[in-house]
């Protein structure tokens, strides 16, 4: 499993700063917000200041002053609110930009990414939904840690520079005080996050697993192990809020000692207190900001943990290439001498494959598992790029083209289709959304699902589960045609398309199949006794075609 280190703190730093400045402006909103909210509050607490003083027999307040802090405290309350849904704004504006860019780059990697599905289901919603506190908490008070202080400090030098001096201090003393305990929480908060990532992982892949861990007598086993990964969750969790318990402590101790201060200042103030009571309130108005900081330092923590994660993801390039001018009729491929290896240590999968498939025939790669079948169909898809040798279309380099292209040229069917919920229809679509409905139909008929969907309730309106529960196998296979031939694309891809059929059905789709690739360039790797009955059929072993004169690469 692929999990953050520490080599992955300085990409995680430059994803966030990358972020944070696209995403300025949703951030400055709530520090603008903020920052009037904390002028409100000065206003107001002034006012409190000179009402407490005219309780206490000092003219010069009077209804003027009562009904204008009544009007500063509610102007004060909408500035919050302002605040929160400004807040709320921001987050939801980095979630969503952070998880199309994920999102779209899981797509273009598509099987080729390592990743497990549970890694990526992680990366794209929890890792992305701890960034939210990032943008919607963690930088407007950090803004307004360092601004809001100021204006207080301002305020209580025109008043008194003894008491502006003790609020200094304090906030000189407050980043001592943080420091000593986010060395450690930082720590933390990436360890908890990679055991969270862990449990995720662990528990989408048993959940995906489920009926084999049943039939093997395994779910005894496996619901420890989970309980031993949450135990480890829990107890990563419960440290890092003891270390955020820490730093409110600090927040606490600081805060008391000016309040401490400030009231030993103004304890034999003889004249008029409206300064001293002023004082006494700025104490909590300088400290609001430095709690709501503090609050929001676990989600910087948090969005380091995540950003970790996600930046060896958002960083790497977008693969580079030409575009089609238009879509070939026809196509030639050609593999001169391609060799693809997907890991040093172990043999090449490719090692100097060369074969030529002309426009409209069909060719049957035929060979031993792990003889590279199926990576040659990865490479015609653009999943993967060849190490050496050439691969043409149409005599043409094919890797000046980027990788979507590619796939904008084929049709893929593999062994097992996948079908989402819902209707057969819709599944049959999903190849071509901008098709009509009697271009579905007639892809329908094509493939033969108009021969079982005609005994279903709803014929091919029926709705199927995910993965296509419901219809058997030929079924599922048959449906799978039925985007092929929708699609219509120049050249076909198939894996395996017969495996797992019994001979019955097997004849059926092996009869659509050649209906399908009639006219169009197709590749076919197979391991089925009827191959023979496809095209023509090249034999390969261990990468290469046997007999050929090994080429051993300069």
């Amino acid at each position: 499993m692929i999990t953050p280190g520490e080599g992955n703190a300085g990409a995680a730093r430059a994803l966030l700063r990358q972020q944070s400045k696209a995403l300025r402006g949703h951030v400055l909103r709530p520090v603008a917000f903020g920052l009037a909210a904390t002028i409100t509050g000065l206003l107001g607490a002034w006012l409190v200041a000179r009402l407490v003083a005219a309780l206490l027999g000092h003219p010069g307040a009077g209804w003027d002053d009562l009904a204008a802090t009544g009007a500063l405290a509610l102007l004060g309350i909408g500035l919050g609110l302002a605040q929160e849904r400004s807040q709320l704004a921001a987050g939801e504006a980095a979630r969503a930009r952070l998880r199309d860019a994920a999102f779209a780059r899981l797509l273009a990697l598509g099987p080729a990414d390592p990743r497990g599905v549970g890694e990526r289901a992680s990366l794209v919603v929890d890792r992305i939904e701890a960034l939210d506190g990032y943008f919607a908490r963690w930088l407007p008070a950090a803004a307004l840690a360092l601004l809001a202080p100021l204006v207080v400090i301002v305020a209580a030098f025109m008043v008194d520079g003894r008491s502006a001096l003790v609020l200094a201090i304090a906030g000189l003393l407050y980043p001592i005080a943080m420091a000593l305990t986010g060395i450690g929480a930082a720590a933390a908060s990436r360890r908890q996050f990679e055991s969270l990532e862990r449990l995720s992982g662990r528990f989408l892949d048993r959940m995906r697993g489920l009926p084999t861990l049943v039939l093997f007598n395994r779910q005894e086993e496996e619901a420890t192990a989970l309980g031993t990964a949450a135990d480890e969750l829990r107890a990563r969790t419960m440290r890092v809020l003891r270390i955020a318990f820490l730093s409110g402590t600090a927040m606490e101790l600081l805060a008391a000692g000016a309040i401490a201060c400030t009231a030993w200042r103004y304890g034999g103030f003889a004249g008029d207190p409206t300064a001293g009571v002023f004082a006494l309130l700025l104490v909590p108005a300088f400290f609001a900001p430095l709690r709501a900081f503090s609050a929001a330092y676990h989600e910087r923590l948090a969005a380091t943990g995540a950003a970790a994660a996600l930046a060896p993801l958002l960083d790497r390039p977008a693969a580079e290439g030409l575009a089609l001018e238009a879509m070939p009729p026809r196509v030639v491929v050609t593999f001169s001498d391609v060799r693809l290896s997907y890991d040093p240590a172990r043999a090449p999968a490719l090692d100097g494959l060369s074969f030529r498939v002309n426009a409209g025939e069909t060719l049957v790669l035929a060979g031993p598992s792990g003889a590279g079948k199926s990576s040659v169909l990865r490479l015609l898809m653009g999943f993967i790029r060849p190490d050496a040798g050439r691969m043409a279309i149409n005599g043409q380099d094919a890797m000046a083209l980027r990788p979507e292209e590619l796939r904008r040229l084929s049709s893929y069917i593999g062994q097992k289709p996948h079908l989402f919920r819902g209707s057969i229809r819709e599944n049959i679509r999903f190849a071509r959304p901008e098709a009509t409905a009697a271009q579905v139909e007639a892809a329908a008929q094509a493939a033969r699902v108009t021969d079982f969907a005609a005994a279903l309730p709803e014929g091919l309106d029926t709705a199927v589960g995910e993965g296509g529960w419901g219809l058997s196998g030929g079924q599922a296979q048959r449906v799978a045609l039925a985007r092929a031939f929708l699609r219509d694309t120049p050249l076909v891809l198939l894996d395996e398309p017969t495996a797992h059929l019994d001979p019955g059905t097997e004849a059926e789709v092996i009869e659509s199949l050649q209906r399908l690739c009639l006219g169009r360039t197709a590749i076919i790797a197979s391991h089925s006794g009827a191959r023979a009955q496809l095209g023509r059929v090249l034999e390969i072993a261990a990468g290469r075609v046997p007999g050929t004169a090994r080429q051993v690469p300069a």
